[in-house]
C-alpha cells in the first residue's frame, strides 16, 4: 500500500538546516510524528514528499523556503516600545517568545536587537527563509 491523500501516518523523522543543526526530530518528542496526509497539519513540502512511499520505506529530501515556512520578510520585522514587554523580562537577541496579534492569533517572534527602550522583533517563523533537509522513515499507514 502506497501513501495517498487522506491517508493518516506514523512517521520517524530528523529535520536538520544546511550546516547539519537538528531542528526537530521525532525522537525528540519520544514517539512518531502522526498526521493526516494532504490536511494541512504539516508544511506543504513535507506533505508532497511522502506521496506514494510505503511503510517501512525510507528516504532524504530537502525542502526550499517556499514549500515550508516561506521566505524570510523584511516587512515583519518591526520595532517596539520595551514597554510591551513585562518588566521584569530579561530581553536579548535571539529570544523567542509568543506575540500576540491584533486578530487574537498567537506568532513565534525572536528578538533580534535590544536599543535604549526600542526592541526590534522579528515575526517571521524561525525557519523562514531556510531550505530544510530530512531524513524520514515510514512507520505506520492508516489507510483511509
Amino acid at each position: 500500500m502506497t501513501i495517498k491523500q487522506g491517508d493518516k501516518v506514523k512517521i520517524e523523522y530528523t529535520g536538520t538546516l544546511e550546516d547539519g543543526t537538528i531542528f526537530d526530530s521525532s525522537t525528540e518528542h519520544g514517539n512518531p510524528l502522526e498526521f493526516e496526509v494532504g490536511s494541512g497539519q504539516v508544511i506543504k513540502g513535507f506533505d508532497d514528499a511522502i506521496l506514494g512511499m510505503r511503510e517501512g520505506e525510507e528516504k532524504q529530501f530537502s525542502i526550499a523556503p517556499a514549500e515550508a515556512y516561506g521566505e524570510h520578510d523584511p516587512t515583519l520585522v518591526q520595532k517596539v516600545p520595551r514597554e510591551i514587554f513585562p518588566p521584569d523580562t530579561e530581553l536579548v537577541p535571539g529570544l523567542l517568545f509568543e506575540a500576540g496579534l491584533p486578530t487574537g492569533e498567537k506568532v513565534p517572534a525572536t528578538i533580534t536587537e535590544v536599543q535604549e527602550g526600542i526592541i526590534s522583533v522579528d515575526l517571521n517563523h524561525p525557519l523562514a527563509g531556510k531550505k530544510l533537509n530530512f531524513k524520514i522513515k515510514i512507520s505506520v499507514i492508516i489507510s483511509s
